[in-house]
């Protein structure tokens, strides 16, 4: 077996909308497993609404279910619901996004579901987690963004609130989801034992902010906006040249000293306010002025072929038009073509993780709503159901 096809083999069910669960979906099924997407028969999944739609098939919706197949039941009809339990019966995972208690409403919770399939590893994710005085309020990646403090050192000091442009607590959430069944099921496999698994959309969020929460638990101070700049290194963000900006981090001293010979002041690595990387932080907005007397002299791709003639770490500040067609995402093969169900082909960013050497392929295109119900559904007539533990 490949090790890109780690979980060939294993079921999993995604009663799932939008981005947190079928991002993790497609994580797992990029590893092989069957993901088997159940969506309502009336629009399915709402990401399937979104723009931009290729004649009528959205991209949105392409770029997190491929490797899947889909099926549509009603959960709220008893029928439905039932064969929902059945191809849970068979299966390795569980995974939805729903408000804490929708899914035991449909006779779908954990507890229902492991005296059927006591293997069964079942993961939820929400916006606050299962319990709680919080657990029933809704949340989207917004909202998360504004309580998870993601939102407070975002942008430019004195600035509105903004949030992150990429959905960061809804993608988080599905690594972390991803990440915890994949350790689960090793459990399951040796013991026999599923579990329930409580993915909080809060909870990761803060759980990537681990700089920011200890520099509050550590100084007591609340972490502030910088813009792109660094609270604890510089120079080290976005600076203004000729023809707009370009992203440099010189993260230690030895490249600080690149930097002040780039830039044909040598004596400045000798400047007590800029010493140590602690100095240049303190002074930083000092630094970056004078910084930028000389950077607006060239444009970016100058100061870019310089510093990296050094050996210092800088970027042109790209749009996704820029980055996508970089010669290295084309070295990697990430980019890679995709047919939707409607025949038109389209391009799609694949899975970045490289294995042995090689980019794992796009096994199957995104699935057209309910396509795969002969397949999976037409078995479980007369199927026997799992029998039920003690």
């Amino acid at each position: 077996m490949k090790h890109s096809e780690a979980l060939a083999g294993l079921r999993v069910i995604e009663i799932c909308n939008v981005a947190a669960g079928p991002f993790c979906g497609m994580l797992l099924a990029d590893m092989g497993a069957d993901v088997i997407k159940v969506e309502h028969p009336e629009g399915g999944d709402t990401l399937r609404a979104w723009p931009p739609l290729s004649e009528g098939y959205s991209e949105n919706f392409a770029s997190l279910n491929r490797n899947k197949r889909s099926v549509t039941l009603n959960l709220k009809d008893p029928a439905d619901a039932e064969r929902a339990r059945q191809l849970i019966d068979s299966a390795d995972v569980l995974l939805e996004n729903n408000r804490p208690g929708v899914m035991t409403r449909l006779g779908l919770g954990y507890e229902q579901l492991a005296a059927r399939n006591p293997r069964l590893v079942y993961c939820s994710i929400s916006a606050y987690g299962q319990s709680g005085p919080r657990a029933q309020e809704g949340g989207f990646d917004l909202t998360i963004q504004a309580m998870s403090g993601i939102m407070s050192v975002t942008g430019e000091q004195g600035g509105a609130p903004v949030k992150c442009g990429v959905p960061v607590a809804d993608f988080t959430a599905g690594l972390y989801a991803a990440y915890s069944i994949s350790a689960a099921l090793r459990v399951a496999a040796a013991s026999g034992q599923g579990t329930h698994l409580d993915v909080p959309m809060l909870g990761v969020t803060l759980g990537i902010a681990a700089l920011q929460t200890s520099e509050y638990f550590g100084s007591g101070k609340d972490p502030v906006k910088l813009g792109s700049a660094h609270p604890r290194n510089a120079p080290y963000q976005a600076f203004r040249c000729r023809d707009g900006y370009f992203g440099m981090a010189a993260g230690n001293n030895a490249l600080w000293k690149s930097v002040c010979d780039v830039v044909g002041r040598p004596e400045l690595h000798e400047d007590a306010n800029y010493a140590n990387t602690g100095l240049r932080a303190r002074n930083q907005d000092a630094l970056r002025e004078l910084l930028e007397t000389h950077f607006v002299q060239e444009d970016a791709a100058t100061w870019l072929e310089r510093f990296r003639a050094r050996g210092v770490p800088c970027a042109p500040i790209n749009n996704y038009s820029d980055v996508l067609k970089d010669p290295q995402v084309e070295h990697m093969e990430w980019v890679q073509d995709i047919d939707l169900p409607n025949g038109v082909r389209t391009r799609s960013f694949g899975a970045p993780v490289r294995i042995d050497g090689a980019t794992t392929p796009i096994r199957l295109r995104p699935p057209a709503l309910g396509e795969h119900n002969d397949e999976i559904l037409g078995v479980l007539a007369g199927a026997p159901r799992a029998k039920e533990s003690a």
